[in-house]
C-alpha cells in the first residue's frame, strides 16, 4: 500500500490472499485516502486458495455496498475471477457475474441517504432497523420483485413500533 500511496497509482486489493479471518471490504474506505484508484480481485477464498466463483455471500455484499455507500465508481475496477476447475467455465462466468451484479444492486438499492441522516441525528437505533429491515427481494429474481401492499403495511407497523419503543425507553 505504501508503493501505491507514494506513487500515487492504483492498489490491488485480492480477496482470496489474505488471511482467511480478514475482507477487503473492511479496507476499502481506509485504502481511498491514500491511493486515487483501487482495483478490486474479488473471488471467493477457499483455504489460502482464491479464483473460485464469486458468491452472493456477505463479503461479496459488503464490498458491493462499501462502493456504493462512498460512490467510488469512477475510482474502483471489479475484477472478477471464475477458475474452478470442478465445474463448467462457462457456467462459472456466468454465476460469477451475475451474483456480483446482484450484490451491487441490492447495494443501490439501499436507502443510503435515509441512514446517513439517521446516524447524523444519532438515531442509532431506527438505522439498525432499517439496516436490518427485512428485504423483500432477498432471493428473488431482480427483475421480478414486486413489492406488495402487505409488505409495504408491514415495513409502516415496524416502523411505527420502533417509534413507540423510542417513546416508552
Amino acid at each position: 500500500m505504501g508503493y501505491a500511496a507514494s506513487r500515487q497509482t492504483a492498489l490491488c486489493l485480492d480477496a482470496g490472499h489474505f488471511h482467511p479471518t480478514e475482507v477487503i471490504s473492511d479496507k476499502i474506505s481506509a485504502a481511498m485516502l491514500y491511493v486515487p484508484r483501487l482495483l478490486l480481485h474479488v473471488s471467493r477464498p477457499v483455504r489460502w486458495d482464491s479464483d473460485h466463483v464469486v458468491l452472493l455471500d456477505d463479503e461479496t455484499q459488503a464490498i458491493a455496498s462499501e462502493i456504493v455507500r462512498h460512490n467510488l465508481f469512477d475510482r474502483v475496477h471489479i475484477g472478477l475471477d471464475f477458475f474452478d476447475a470442478s465445474i463448467n467455465r462457462i457456467a462459472a462466468w456466468v454465476i460469477g457475474t451475475r451474483n456480483m451484479k446482484k450484490a451491487l444492486l441490492r447495494a443501490l438499492l439501499e436507502p443510503t441517504d435515509q441512514l446517513r441522516q439517521l446516524e447524523a441525528s444519532g438515531d442509532y437505533t431506527a438505522r439498525l432497523a432499517l439496516l436490518k429491515s427485512k428485504n423483500p427481494c432477498r432471493g428473488r429474481p431482480s427483475g421480478k420483485c414486486i413489492v406488495s401492499v402487505t409488505t409495504r403495511r408491514q415495513a409502516v407497523s415496524g416502523w411505527k413500533a420502533c417509534g413507540h419503543m423510542k417513546k416508552r425507553f
